[in-house]
């Protein structure tokens, strides 16, 4: 009897213990992987992604705008930091903005539609205004607001192009009006074509590539049928071609495309100078500050070439994260319009992923020699107050969606009760002293002490 009660441990020990411990050490990657999923696949992926993302590609895109725009400044006689002053300036705004679209609810949103495209659209009227309206590098696309700031209404004509259009389709779909080609194409392309005239006057074919890629993006997303789709496509691009051939300035970007050589009469000076500025930077680059290619060489450095200067500076490994960043942008952008059930906030999340996501890969593209340079600064990350408000406004729109879905809500909902804790509002840490006032968090202790001392 005493050799089998001392016996049976040992069985049990040696049964349980390879269990938990097998299993990992034979597929070690597996099991990682797994981890790795669960995680990615958690509520708040999304709101953490698009929120992280976007402050890492803003606040080093400051310091960018900082480090490429020094000699820019001095050659004009103005301080050092006179473009980082004005990005940072532009850049507080932004938060602002993105803070307050946030926080704003889905009706909100779209009651804002209209109110936007009717200022974009008498903003642009007023551009082509004698007097009012000033060409910045040979585009009639701005208006002074005194001094040294300047607005670009066709920047704002992106969001209200988003807002608008995905308010539209929404309430088509609600009403099964998508399902007949007149309803899904009337009146968002005739709008759209609208914008596009008002921006191709002033000559800025870049932002009119921008806005007919996010006219497509709502297309697909409202489920355009494929002959459908490829008509509008056609059309774009048979306007876009002969507005191509008739503009020897747009002709020879065209041919700047893999340039490796400044050409006859350095026609293809910047595109050139940007590959020689990626192809300096080496893996890790030259630092902050030490590049040469802005010393005069690459125009543009600070707005459109910003990319060019980040990879002579920071190398590969600079120019792949800012690629990352990008990447999870798009990817967070996707997962929400994907996973909402509400039409508009499909439409406006996947109209605000194409907008952001089209226009860096146009204006990587173009620094990478890839694509024609459009003149489209690198979203969130080039110097321009007018691009960056209402991209930051864009994307509070996205981070508002990514809160609003059902599983985030329950996670942020959860992590209230640490705050309320700091401020003694309760102590005993459950989801349900988040909705109990003050008061009836006192009687619950006193009644919780009452227990413990006894009373009944």
């Amino acid at each position: 009897m005493p050799g089998s009660r001392t016996g049976r441990p040992p069985v049990q020990r040696a049964v349980k213990r390879p269990a938990p411990s097998g299993p990992p050490h034979e597929n070690p990657a597996l099991g990682l992987y797994l981890r790795l999923r669960r995680a990615w696949d958690r509520p708040l992926t999304a709101y953490y992604l698009i929120f992280g993302g976007s402050l890492m590609i803003t606040v080093l895109g400051l310091v960018m705008v900082y480090s490429a725009s020094q000699i820019t400044a001095l050659q004009l006689s103005l301080p050092g930091s006179y473009f980082f002053r004005k990005q940072f300036l532009a850049a507080l705004i932004g938060t602002g903005l993105l803070v307050a679209a946030m926080r704003m609810p889905v009706k909100l949103h779209r009651a804002l539609a209209y109110p936007i495209l009717a200022g974009a659209v008498f903003l642009m009227v007023l551009v082509q205004v004698p007097g009012i309206g000033m060409s910045v590098n040979g585009n009639q696309n701005w208006i002074s607001l005194g001094g040294s700031f300047q607005i670009q209404p066709s920047e704002f004509g992106k969001l209200a192009l988003v807002l608008w259009g995905a308010d539209l389709l929404a309430r088509k779909q609600d009403k099964k009006m998508l399902t007949q080609w007149k309803h899904m194409l009337v009146p968002l392309v005739p709008a759209a074509f609208m914008l596009l005239g008002l921006i191709m006057i002033g000559g800025d074919m870049g932002t009119a590539i921008i806005l007919t890629a996010i006219l497509f993006g709502l297309l697909w997303l409202a489920g355009a049928p494929t002959r459908l789709f490829a008509g509008v496509l056609s059309v774009a691009a048979l306007l876009g071609v002969i507005l191509i051939k008739t503009s020897p300035n747009r002709m020879a970007r065209l041919n700047c495309i893999g340039a490796t050589d400044p050409g006859p009469g350095d026609s293809c000076w910047q595109a050139v100078h940007g590959i020689y500025a990626l192809a300096s930077g080496g893996l890790f680059g030259s630092g902050i500050g030490a590049s040469v290619e802005k010393w005069g060489e690459l125009p543009e450095a600070h707005t459109d070439f910003i990319f060019a200067v980040t990879g002579e500076e920071l190398g590969l490994a600079g120019t792949l994260s800012v690629l990352a960043l990008f990447a999870a942008l798009g990817y967070a952008g996707i997962r929400v319009a994907g996973r909402t059930e509400d039409p508009f906030v499909r439409y406006a999340a996947g109209g605000v992923t194409t907008w952001i996501m089209a226009q860096a890969v146009i204006n990587i593209g173009a620094v990478l020699g890839l694509l024609p340079i459009a003149g489209v600064p690198l979203p969130l990350f080039s110097y321009g107050g007018s691009a960056l408000l209402p991209t930051m406004f864009a994307i509070g729109l996205l981070i508002a969606f990514a809160r609003d879905e059902p599983g985030a809500r329950a996670a942020l909902a959860l992590r209230q009760p640490r705050f309320g804790r700091k401020r003694g509002t309760g102590g005993t840490g459950g989801s349900g002293s988040k909705r109990t006032p003050r008061s009836r968090n006192t009687m619950r202790r006193r009644a919780s002490a009452a227990r413990s001392s006894g009373e009944r």
